[in-house]
């Protein structure tokens, strides 16, 4: 239920922890714990150039991708009984995981995101560059993530969009970690400011406005001292 802003100056280190916590890079110490499903803004696009757009939104739901997978390659195959148990345990998985409405959530996260129609059947790479980071923002959206983790997820979008994301994230039940240089985004969003200052990660309450009315009374309060 959290919803944390990581804020600080340019070149603290910002991206960086937020890689190591995605499990992209080694933490020099410590451990990093992560819910079973997390959702990730990814920026590899090319990764995703020759795949459907409503897909690459469905691969944000690994257990679901997979099993999608298996079932396409289990229906290739010659049936027997080995094949029908698994085919069985495979739909079951798809039921759990909301699979028969995954295109249609894919959709309304499309929509929302101002991601037009026609491009919902094209490869990745054939649609505009802006709309392919829209459609990974979409990716890390997808699937009912415990937690989300993301990297400047306004870049790229719109008024229109970013108002929509904002509600969006307003109403997600996880934990939410969001880099970014939009202050108006911030203070609409967050409930927490984790805020990296001289090497040290500071929690502050409240959004991004309350932060800096904190932090500049603790820096007066400082100076006054000294």
């Amino acid at each position: 239920g959290r919803r944390y802003g990581l804020t600080g100056p340019n070149g603290a280190g910002k991206s960086t922890l937020l890689k190591i916590v995605m499990g992209f890079e080694e933490p020099t110490a410590g451990t990093i714990t992560r819910p079973n499903r997390v959702g990730i803004l990814r920026q590899n696009i090319s990764a995703y150039a020759n795949d459907r757009v409503l897909d690459v939104v469905i691969m944000g739901n690994n257990r679901l991708w997979a099993a999608l997978n298996e079932r396409d390659h289990l229906y290739g195959l010659e049936m027997d009984d080995e094949i029908g148990l698994k085919l069985g345990d495979v739909e079951g998985i798809i039921a759990e995981e909301d699979g028969y409405a995954a295109e249609a959530n894919a959709e309304i996260l499309l929509h929302g995101l101002h991601v037009p129609q026609e491009y919902f059947e094209q490869k990745l790479a054939e649609i505009p560059l802006d709309m392919q980071f829209r459609v990974l923002l979409c990716q890390s959206l997808f699937g009912s993530p415990e937690a989300l983790l993301l990297d400047e997820p306004t870049n790229h979008l719109d008024l229109e969009s970013i108002t929509w994301l904002e509600k969006f994230l307003e109403s997600y039940k996880g934990t939410l970690v969001v880099v970014s240089h939009d202050s108006h985004f911030l203070n609409a969003i967050t409930t927490h400011i984790a805020d990296i200052d001289y090497e040290t990660v500071i929690v502050y309450p409240g959004n991004y406005d309350d932060m800096i009315i904190t932090k500049s009374s603790v820096r007066q309060r400082a100076e006054q001292e000294n």
